[in-house]
């Protein structure tokens, strides 16, 4: 499978179709998915149209736009006009087609991207694995027994399986970096507000609109084409300054100061994981002529503060009659959250937002002294598919959340941060290094993925794609 700028440049030069490049896609589904279970909708007849509106404009001498004629996956919590929002449900599998697109899809389709389907996600994005009662279980290219994560485990296992070039991800506490981790991806969390969304206007404001692809320079080329301001979301970003493309290649980042942690002074990490995130931590600063700091990093374990900023927010939106109703439905796991929302009180909530404004307090204080964070994208490889959420991490009973600890400090603090990887276990496993830079610095974070890049490559794609 080629890289998004691959396959843009040969459609818009007229060198491939852009029907070739969604028979490519086609016949790499039809090979993977069945094992793996990424797409959990397809529309082929939708995306032949498409596909052959382009050809035609670039018959005709027009240019279809940067992302001419590149297939791509839509994870199942966005909307994609003619497809229907599961949200990995059974209150929602079923339902109507949606409308419209979400913006990040429609400006990806304005830029002559075309969507074949809708990857699968754990039910309303809740876990770090990607399995559900509606769907069934979605499995990990480079090990069928393992997750490929979550919450955008199918958009994960469908480009890492090379069925295409990338795929949309959401991530309000590491749904896209925890599966770029697992899966060898490139997974960017933009700053807050970075790309639009209509959701950020929930109480908590973690999510964040994204993608996840197997190159920096197809990461950044997504972002730019996805950023800018839209009145639907009034906590939108103007445009940044001048594109991330260019970033990538050209930032200064000489002389940044860098803090290395290893577990955020309270996680248990897997030993083999730590190693290997340390030593391509020592590569990136050695590449890119950075300075370690010895600044403390030490925070309280913050799991307990996500967990009830994220609860709040599964009650916006929620539709009538399914809470308790339906109750029967859901993923058992989910059950506990609901009753819990039942009895928060204002009072209980007040005092969790005092905690988080600590939390920022003190990471806005760790920021005066560094530039940018680095740490494991995730405590331990890739777990069992089915799941559950592990119990246990060398060898020490842990918190069921302790297996991905790193990436809700991002959300809660609403920088940027990136998951790119660092190397691969003895057991063949794809492991992550986690880059968290300062208030919408994403061309910093970006330009340090590409160092890295450079200086120690990575596989693109799962060994049987290759």
């Amino acid at each position: 499978m080629r890289t998004v700028v691959e396959t843009a440049t040969l459609v818009r030069g007229g060198e491939m179709k852009a029907t070739e490049a969604l028979d490519e896609t086609i016949t790499a589904i039809e090979r993977h998915n069945s094992d793996l279970n990424a797409f959990v909708h397809l529309d082929f007849e939708r995306a032949r149209a498409s596909a052959g509106r382009i050809d035609e404009m670039v018959a005709r001498g027009h240019d279809p736009g940067p992302l001419a004629g590149v297939p791509f996956g839509v994870k199942d919590l966005d909307d994609c006009a003619g497809m229907p929002t599961s949200r990995g449900s059974l209150w929602y599998k079923g339902g109507p087609p949606a409308e419209a697109d979400a913006i990040h899809v429609a400006r990806f389709r304005a830029a002559g991207a075309v969507p074949v389907g809708k990857t699968a996600v754990p039910e309303f994005g809740t876990w770090a694995y990607t399995a559900t009662r509606a769907w069934g279980v979605t499995r990990n290219p480079w090990d069928p027994t393992r997750t490929p994560g979550g919450s955008s485990g199918g958009s994960a296992s469908a480009v890492a399986a090379g069925m295409v070039p990338f795929a949309t991800a959401s991530d309000g506490g590491g749904s896209t970096r925890t599966p770029a981790g697992f899966c060898g991806l490139v997974g960017h969390k933009p700053s807050f507000g970075r790309i639009p969304h209509p959701w950020s206007s929930t109480v908590a404001q973690l999510g964040v609109l994204g993608a996840l692809a197997t190159t920096v320079a197809d990461a950044a080329l997504l972002l730019d084409l996805a950023s800018g301001p839209d009145h639907r979301d009034r906590r939108s970003l103007p445009a940044p300054p001048s594109p991330y493309s260019d970033a990538i290649e050209s930032l200064d980042v000489r002389g940044l100061r860098v803090a290395w942690s290893v577990d955020l002074g309270f996680a248990i990490v897997d030993p083999e994981v730590a190693r290997i995130t340390r030593s391509a931590a020592e590569v990136l600063v050695q590449a890119g002529e950075l300075r370690f700091v010895d600044a403390e990093v030490s925070f309280p374990d913050s799991l307990d503060i996500y967990a009830k900023l994220e609860a709040v927010d599964d009650w916006i939106d929620l539709d009538e009659g399914l809470w308790p109703d339906r109750a029967d439905e859901l993923d058992p796991q989910l059950i506990p959250g609901y009753e819990k929302g039942d009895r928060l009180t204002v009072r209980k909530f007040a005092t969790t937002f005092t905690r988080r404004n600590a939390l920022e307090r003190k990471l806005a204080a760790l920021f005066d002294e560094i530039d940018v964070l680095i740490t494991p994208t995730a405590a331990m490889p890739a777990f069992a598919a089915e799941g559950p959420m592990p119990r246990e991490i060398a060898g020490q009973r842990v918190h069921p959340a302790m297996a991905v600890p790193f990436a809700m400090l991002g959300n809660m603090w609403g920088g940027p941060a990136i998951s790119v990887p660092a190397g691969i276990t003895a057991d063949g496993l794809p492991v992550g290094l986690h880059i968290i830079g300062d208030q919408h610095r994403d061309d910093v974070v970006l330009r340090l993925a590409r160092v890295l890049e450079e200086a120690q490559p990575w596989p693109r794609l799962a060994p049987r794609a290759r």
